[in-house]
């Protein structure tokens, strides 16, 4: 298991969370929830998304961004922002154990303050004139990346 970890600022949708929550589980991947969401955390999407593995998932929850960055830093981690205002590519980014990957609102991003304060801003690169992919699968490809530099090809 990597120390490797996704966060999800104020999720809005419950399936999108299920389905990175299995993700997380099948790869090993802790998983932060940085509340409020925009779903009850018992929504039949959820856990029809994340089937059995929700079980499985290393979850933790922080009530406010404030709190999840007093942990993240008491941790020592790095803050690793996918963002469409990014200028690096996710495959160009060296990834090391212990990120925390940070994954925004479907339906508003992160504010600006969490945007300027990550260590690192990632993007996946698209064609022109697109807005952005779907959160589970930005985590799963953004993921993938970290996973085959720290864990898989070692």
């Amino acid at each position: 298991m990597t120390r490797l970890r996704i966060a999800l600022y104020q999720p809005d949708i419950a399936g999108n969370t299920g389905t990175i929550l299995r993700l997380a589980a099948c790869l090993g991947l802790g998983v932060d929830i940085i509340e409020p969401a925009g779903f009850d955390t018992s929504d039949r999407n959820l856990k029809r998304a994340g089937l059995d593995y929700i079980a499985t998932a290393a979850l933790t929850r922080h009530v406010t961004f404030a709190r999840f960055e007093e942990w993240r830093l008491a941790e020592g981690r790095r803050l690793v922002l996918a963002s469409t205002k990014a200028a690096q590519p996710y495959t160009a980014f060296a990834f090391a154990e212990g990120d925390v990957l940070l994954f925004g609102r479907e339906s508003a991003g992160v504010p600006d303050a969490v945007h300027e304060g990550a260590d690192a801003r990632i993007l996946i690169p698209m064609q022109p004139g697109q807005r952005s992919l779907n959160v589970a699968v930005s985590a799963a490809m953004i993921s993938g990346e970290a996973m085959r530099q720290l864990v898989w090809s070692v």
